[in-house]
C-alpha cells in the first residue's frame, strides 16, 4: 500500500481513458493501471478573506458635506476679470516683473 486511503471516493478522472462515474472506489480499479485525477484549483482569492471586505470604509469618520461653493465664472466673464489681472491694472513699477502667483 502506498498511503492511499482505498475507499476514497475519486473526483471525475479518467482511468485507462475512459472518464470515471462518480462515487467510484479505488478498490474496484485493477492493479498497476494508469489513473488520471482532475483536481479542482482555487483561484480568485489573492487578497485575503471576505471577512475584511469593507475595513477601510467601515472605519473612516463620516464628515458632513460642505455647503455649495461659489460657483467659478466661465466664458466671457472669465476672459474680461481675466484681461483686467493682466493688463490693464497693471502699473509699471522698476525691478522684477511680479508673476501671477506672488502675495506681495
Amino acid at each position: 500500500s502506498s498511503g492511499i486511503n482505498a475507499e476514497w471516493p475519486l473526483r471525475p478522472g479518467t482511468h485507462e481513458g475512459r472518464p470515471l462515474p462518480d462515487g467510484m472506489l479505488l478498490a474496484l480499479l485493477t492493479p498497476n493501471s494508469t489513473l488520471n485525477v482532475a483536481g479542482k484549483l482555487l483561484g480568485g482569492k489573492v487578497h485575503g478573506s471576505l471577512a475584511r471586505a469593507g475595513k477601510v470604509k467601515g472605519q473612516t469618520p463620516k464628515v458632513a458635506k460642505q455647503e455649495d461653493k461659489k460657483k467659478k465664472k466661465t466664458g466671457r466673464c472669465k476672459r474680461r476679470i481675466q484681461y483686467n489681472r493682466r493688463f490693464a491694472t497693471n502699473v509699471n513699477t522698476f525691478g522684477r516683473k511680479k508673476g501671477p502667483n506672488s502675495n506681495s
